[in-house]
């Protein structure tokens, strides 16, 4: 076994930095009665998650090769383990870190460009038009740098994404330390590097077929983007194919009413019912948003293979509604959360989805405060979304043989005294700025606050130069009337209001 210290950071751009800042306790032997693992990472309070909701006081947690070892009392764990490297907790909860269920990770370019906007507006005549313009191998990549960055300094350790250049994300991920399911698209019509579905469908399968079990943090998968994209026989193609090769799906679904009017008027059936008979709930399926369903539907789901993901921001930013989350929990159906991309968000702090899922459903229906607890609304961020997203075995909670990913949150800040129950200060007290560790696969990727494994200025500039390309092609006298052909071409839309139009805006 590799003892060095320097394993942890193997990623790290700045080594000299990485060094000083783990602070590793080398010992030469482990003491009578111990055993030698990597890591050993503390906490006043270790929120396990696990499903009997075990908080330890004064814990710890020992990981060897990227797997949790033990998890117990700090006095008994380092009785029985000698660590390499040490994290300590005092002043701090560890935690396992947050699944994002469902985002666009390289979208993070797009931020704020089209904002106020209907769903399928937004989507039809300023995102597809986007994309085909801008979006190639060199904007992936630097997008999902950005990303990760934003990711890893806001508690998020695994994600589910649904992005073009899937195999470009994957060799940045594979560098920034995450952990992701990378799912390429399909969509009957153009996008970025494809001229229709037989040509997004093929690259698809040929990603999934060169990242299955090449790395151990990157799963690939399928994304038929939606019902109202990609016609049945597409769709059942794509799921044909995940299923031979043993990969997830991951698909848009029942997510605005002009989806749900567009399957009515074509199929004559709703989202949910239309893609269960096409045998996407009997796949390995992530579906994106879930919101416009019923309690049959909820049912169906609850009995199939299928996580929902609730991306409450998002679908309250696009008027696309409000997801029955407690209902289908309820009822037994996977739930997991997500950001969905940066360009409808505007972020890919998930801890912000955590608060604002607590809160959003006691203010709606019969008004109950007591329908979203702070513990059910964090499980959708760990243990529950992992499961929602097919990592439930994986990662999700602290819990002996699943993979080390964890994160530290500081209880020092003023703003979090006193502290009477840490899953409520985690929850409706907690910003992103009290993060101060994230660990992933037993790798320190962030250490008192600084990311280790991105250069955040180098990342900033790469964002910067690509903001200043789209914003020099949007100034092109005629652009936002080229962008506008485009759109009609794809989606058959009418042109935008004139305050609406490309060339205003800001």
């Amino acid at each position: 076994m590799n003892t060095s210290p320097a394993r942890h950071v193997r990623n790290a751009p700045f080594a000299a930095l990485a060094a000083a800042l783990l602070l590793a306790s080398l010992v030469a032997a482990p003491a009578a009665g111990q055993e030698r693992v990597d890591l050993i990472v503390r906490g006043d309070h270790v929120v396990t998650m696990d499903e009997a909701g075990t908080i330890l006081l004064d814990g710890a947690v020992a990981v060897d090769d990227g797997v949790i070892v033990a998890v117990g009392p700090r006095a008994e764990i380092e009785a029985a383990w000698m660590a390499d490297a040490v994290v300590d907790g005092t002043g701090r909860v560890l935690m396992p870190g947050l699944v994002n269920g469902h985002t666009h990770a390289a979208m993070v370019l797009f931020r704020g460009l089209a904002d106020d906007l209907p769903l399928m507006t937004w989507l039809e005549q300023y995102i597809f038009p986007m994309e085909g313009r801008f979006v190639d191998a060199d904007f992936v990549r630097t997008g999902m740098r950005l990303a990760c960055l934003e990711m890893i300094q806001s508690r998020t350790t695994s994600f589910v994404d649904m992005y073009f250049h899937p195999g470009d994300a994957a060799e940045v991920v594979a560098s920034c330390g995450l952990r992701a399911v990378l799912t390429a698209p399909m969509i009957d019509f153009p996008s970025p590097g494809f001229e229709g579905w037989d040509d997004s469908f093929a690259a698809g399968v040929a990603f999934a077929e060169a990242w299955r079990g090449r790395h151990p943090r990157i799963t690939p998968g399928l994304a038929p983007h939606a019902p109202y994209t990609v016609s049945p026989e597409h769709i059942r193609q794509a799921v044909e194919a995940a299923e031979r090769l043993g990969v997830p799906l991951s698909i848009h679904l029942a997510e605005d009413t002009s989806e749900t009017a567009t399957i009515r008027e074509r199929y004559a059936t709703t989202p949910v019912r239309h893609v269960a008979g096409l045998g996407v709930l009997d796949a390995s399926t992530v579906a994106a948003h879930v919101v416009w369903l019923d309690t049959l539907e909820m049912d169906m789901l609850a009995a199939s293979s299928a996580g929902a993901i609730h991306n409450p921001t998002s679908n309250l930013k696009t008027g696309a509604g409000i997801s029955p989350v407690p209902e289908m929990i309820r009822r037994g159906v996977k739930v997991g959360l997500g950001t969905d991309g940066a360009a409808s968000n505007n972020d890919l702090d998930l801890w912000e989805e955590v608060r604002l899922a607590a809160l959003l459903h006691k203010g709606v229906g019969d008004r109950d405060p007591s329908v979203m607890p702070a513990a059910t609304a964090l499980c959708l961020a760990t243990r529950c979304g992992a499961e929602a997203a097919g990592l439930g075995d994986v990662t999700g909670s602290i819990e002996i043989g699943k993979r080390a990913d964890l994160v530290q949150v500081s209880l020092e800040s003023p703003r979090l005294a006193p502290l009477y129950d840490v899953v409520s200060h985690l929850v409706y007290a907690v910003d992103h700025q009290d993060l101060v560790t994230t660990v992933v696969d037993g790798q320190v990727l962030m250490r008192e606050g600084v990311v280790l494994t991105v250069d955040g200025a180098a990342a900033a500039a790469e964002a910067a130069g690509m903001a200043a390309r789209i914003r020099d092609a949007l100034g092109d006298g005629g652009a936002g009337d080229g962008m506008r052909a485009d759109s009609q071409a794809i989606a058959g839309v009418l042109p935008l209001p004139e305050h609406l139009r490309w060339e205003h805006l800001p």
